[in-house]
């Protein structure tokens, strides 16, 4: 049976179609379905402050409870943001027979967005558009993709009469892109509805593509940076612009933003970044695969690590990154500045305080009247330990869609709901369906779209995932 399913999805995503491929290839009852569960979540405005998240958590949970699912299993968990928005999560169980004799697996996808405007978008941002083999949409990719994808697939199982073996929880967060207070509640007051052996997260990892859509590699997510933002202030008693002054609030500011813009971080590595540029240097070719070999052999290496710093797509990959992203200074053209304050948002490698980056700002900037004030409170998180299980399902279902790809482990720069799980002591490991190109990723920007190919290959995806892992 699994090899004729096999056979069958590598027939279905290689076969005779053209190079425009879309959704009319696709008729099978759970694809079909699938695309009308992504229609419709296309259309929540789930961005903040538009309070659409209960709306749309609503929606899915009676999706849920159409295609099978008790209501007993189903939690629509409602809210507060940090702003006082009225957002929700959403928890549903896949019931399992317990012959495994292990605890849950753990689904994460998150139902907010970031905010959309029209008039500055080709189409409609809040609704789905097919266009020339991709779908356009705000949350096509982030995270949409993620929580239609899950949600179809455990209908499909559903439909099949599939019992899995442990039971499977799908968390549906309801603010991942600002404050993620649902994701921490979900795994801390919820714990008895969320506690698993681990996670599989679909708003990471990632199938890449070439510029030729040819598949090149697919990256396994176990460690993510931490986000964290700090307000660096000078204050200065000011006075008449007529008048300059020695101490310049804001002269004194860009004096400590270039201190902070050439220093560079530490070198730091751990296994799953070492083992990402030993494999991922198999995909490379020239002066960027001899720096990822180099780099996996020794990462003290600083020819290495200063070619790999400088290469855009590897920077946040080997340190800390800090870098000044917003700037407020003074109060009238006609007055010196009495105050200056930037914004330095910092991505800090797994394992490193807050603290430590905090200090080693406040060093850098040479400034004794500088004042630093975080932003929040961020958390620093731990990396995850591969699990065999989960590579070899990967590699199962990626082997299905693009055969002998490698799968290597990867830390990703940005953040996801995955670091507070892990923090919670669940391993958690970025496994989302998707294949994309470089050129083709828009998240958080204008005209964000995925592949229809894409959009169809993830139903497989994690179809042979959960299988593989909650199968008899």
């Amino acid at each position: 049976m699994k090899k004729i399913f096999t056979v069958f999805v590598v027939a279905m995503l290689f076969g005779s179609a053209s190079a425009q491929d879309h959704s009319s290839f696709y008729t099978k009852p759970y694809q079909k379905r699938a695309l009308n569960i992504y229609r419709d979540s296309i259309g929540y405005r789930t961005a903040a402050p538009h309070g659409e998240v209960p709306a749309f958590a609503s929606y899915l949970a009676g999706v849920f409870r159409a295609g099978g699912f008790p209501d007993e299993d189903i939690h629509v968990l409602p809210s507060k943001s940090a702003a006082g928005e009225d957002i929700a999560s959403l928890v549903v169980t896949y019931r399992g027979d317990g012959s495994s004799g292990k605890k849950p697996i753990l689904l994460l996808a998150h139902m907010d967005v970031v905010e959309a405007l029209r008039e500055d978008w080709e189409r409609d941002p809040f609704t789905l558009v097919e266009e020339d083999g991709y779908f356009f949409g705000r949350g096509t990719l982030d995270d949409k993709f993620g929580t239609t994808s899950l949600t179809a697939t455990f209908l499909r199982l559903k439909d099949e009469g599939f019992t899995p073996t442990r039971d499977l929880v799908i968390a549906f967060s309801g603010d991942e892109e600002t404050k993620q207070l649902t994701i921490q509640s979900l795994v801390g007051e919820h714990r008895k509805l969320t506690d698993a052996e681990f996670a599989l997260n679909a708003d990471s990892g990632l199938g890449v593509l070439d510029v030729d859509n040819e598949a090149v590699a697919y990256l396994l997510e176990a460690a993510e940076k931490t986000y964290a933002s700090f307000d660096l202030t000078i204050r200065n008693p000011g006075g008449h612009s007529s008048m300059p002054r020695a101490d310049n609030a804001i002269y004194e500011l860009a004096t400590i933003l270039k201190n902070i813009e050439v220093y560079r971080f530490p070198v730091r590595s751990n296994e799953i970044t070492r083992r990402y540029f030993e494999m991922m240097a198999d995909t490379s070719d020239g002066e960027l695969a001899d720096a990822m070999r180099r780099f996996a052999r020794y990462p003290l290496d600083e020819e290495a690590s200063d070619f790999l710093y400088r290469h855009p797509s590897q920077v946040g990959i080997t340190r800390t990154t800090c870098v000044a992203t917003m700037i407020d200074g003074g109060h009238a053209p006609n007055a010196l500045p009495q105050s200056a304050t930037a914004t330095v948002n910092c991505r800090i490698f797994p394992g490193v305080e807050i603290a430590e980056v905090e200090d080693t700002l406040r060093r850098v900037a040479d400034n004794d009247s500088l004042e630093i004030q975080v932003q929040g409170t961020p958390t620093a998180g731990p990396a995850s330990e591969l699990r065999e299980e989960v590579v070899s399902a990967v590699t199962k279902a990626v082997h299905a869609r693009y055969p002998d790809i490698p799968i290597i482990p990867a830390m990703v720069p940005w953040g996801t709901d995955g670091k507070y799980v892990r923090i919670a002591g669940i391993p958690t490991f970025g496994v989302i369906g998707l294949f994309l190109r470089d050129e083709d990723e828009f998240s958080h920007g204008l005209n964000e779209r995925v592949p229809v190919k894409s959009f169809f290959g993830a139903l497989e995806h994690w179809y042979v995932i959960l299988h593989e892992l909650a199968g008899g």
